[in-house]
């Protein structure tokens, strides 16, 4: 039970580091336009995210891919920064029943997955069940990610009905902010 709670709370951290706050981020750009009213399709956005972190860190763990991390360390910005613009561009639209947001919300989970792995693999050596170990941090993981949706849901909400801001509005700046905190970590990761 301790080796769960070890993991638990390495995937918590993992998302609410300040040191590294692209997951932040990400979430932010990405539930933006949301309300708590479609909680629903936020909570799977987010568990998308969690199963492809999960799926890459498992290839990863088990060596199955291994991915150049100067590649990983510069798509991450970039996923980011295509969230914002993609919430910037469809704000005050009505999304579709599957958008193109949940495919990038999965292939954010499996870049910053590989972003990771690194990391897990040292953690993992050793370990009689890698396996249970990816289950307990993609826990901890989908528990701060909630947290952090929340925040920003909520944030959303008090600004919107106390702020008399319109969703539109907020979507551009929440974005916006979003991009402006993204753009130095895309140019200190370039690879060009």
């Amino acid at each position: 039970m301790e080796d769960f709670w070890l993991y638990l709370k390495l995937g918590f951290d993992h998302v609410l580091d300040w040191n590294a706050y692209d997951h932040v981020l990400f979430l932010t750009a990405l539930v933006a336009s949301y309300t708590f009213q479609q909680s629903k399709k936020v909570i799977w956005l987010v568990t998308l995210f969690t199963i492809g972190h999960l799926v890459s860190l498992a290839v990863s763990a088990f060596g199955l891919i291994r991915v150049e991390s100067s590649i990983i360390e510069f798509l991450i910005p970039v996923s980011i920064i295509f969230t914002a613009v993609y919430s910037i561009f469809t704000s005050g639209k009505p999304k579709g029943k599957i958008n193109l947001l949940y495919f990038i919300t999965f292939f954010f989970g499996l870049v910053h997955g590989f972003g990771f792995s690194n990391y897990f693999n040292m953690l993992a050596q050793g370990n009689d069940n890698p396996l249970f170990m990816l289950v307990e941090f993609a826990l901890g993981i989908e528990l701060a990610q909630i947290i952090v949706v929340f925040i920003v849901l909520l944030l959303g909400l008090i600004v919107q009905n106390i702020f008399r801001f319109s969703k539109r509005d907020w979507i551009l700046v929440i974005s916006s902010l979003v991009l402006g905190m993204t753009i130095p970590i895309l140019v200190g990761n370039w690879i060009f």
